[in-house]
């Protein structure tokens, strides 16, 4: 049956969450997870790879465990868990041979990922190529043709600008004025206003350039890399910040019908 078909997506931030969110609702429950030993999520609520840091987190309502072998791996699927594995080697796939592996990283370009490691392969965003190496690309830019799964090319190219939202784009992003540790002055959930200190790097003040809601912001006392994003406002007032995004719930959309287009015959 479907629900037993084996899943392994590489990465474990909120658009890997997104997707797996919306797989485990659709009634897949074999979804596993591949993480770096350190997460830089920056939308810590609906990110699975919190698990990585706390050995379990919890996004809208779907549970993750961090498991370290592949008994514990069993063990939480049995209990209707999602597991997520410290393995930026992506070992795990070799060994547990699923038949279908999604590259969720969205690192703008390809890391490593082959069309030959499952019965179909996904990737999302620029980097990949479809038909190559892998079977079916997910576009991420927002637009007419976002969510559109392309069996043959690729995706748009990365823009560099976050898609607007009541007209404001770059200066909902907070990024790291300079390489260091990041100490926060807010947290997720806090009101702010534009020009107030969120946090600092090193002893470089982080400030808001517009105001809102502070809905993702890097784990405090996490080195970090210069003009590395370590968070985002919200400006708009009616945004629950536990629940799983628009982009996600569309990329984990198109994911599905990638994997129902290609096992439901």
């Amino acid at each position: 049956m479907l629900n037993n078909l084996s899943i392994i997506i590489k990465g474990a931030g909120e658009m890997a969450s997104g997707i797996a969110w919306r797989l485990y609702r659709a009634g897949f429950r074999n979804i596993s997870m591949l993480e770096i030993a350190n997460p830089l999520a920056v939308r810590r609520t609906v990110c699975f790879c919190e698990a990585v840091y706390d050995s379990r987190t919890t996004v809208d309502g779907i549970e993750a465990i961090l498991t370290t072998n592949d008994q514990e791996m069993d063990t939480a699927l049995a209990g209707k868990k999602i597991p997520v594995v410290v393995d930026p080697e992506w070992t795990t796939i070799a060994r547990r041979k699923p038949q279908v592996v999604i590259d969720a990283i969205l690192a703008k370009k390809n890391l490593g990922t082959r069309i030959d490691e499952a019965d179909l392969v996904i990737g999302l965003g620029p980097g990949f190529v479809a038909g190559e190496d892998v079977d079916v690309v997910v576009e991420t830019n927002r637009g007419p043709n976002g969510g559109r799964l392309l069996y043959r090319g690729s995706a748009e190219k990365n823009t560099g600008v976050p898609g607007k939202v009541m007209g404001i784009d770059r200066d909902r992003v907070l990024r790291a004025p300079a390489g260091g540790l990041f100490l926060e002055a807010l947290t997720i959930g806090d009101s702010v206003k534009a020009g107030e200190t969120v946090g600092h790097v090193g002893k470089v003040a982080v400030k808001a350039s517009t105001s809102g809601i502070v809905r993702g912001l890097i784990r405090d006392g996490i080195t970090v890399g210069e003009y590395l994003k370590i968070g985002d406002i919200e400006p708009r007032d009616n945004v629950d910040i536990a629940l799983v995004s628009d982009k996600s719930l569309g990329l984990g959309g198109a994911v599905l019908e990638a994997v129902m287009a290609k096992f439901n015959i």
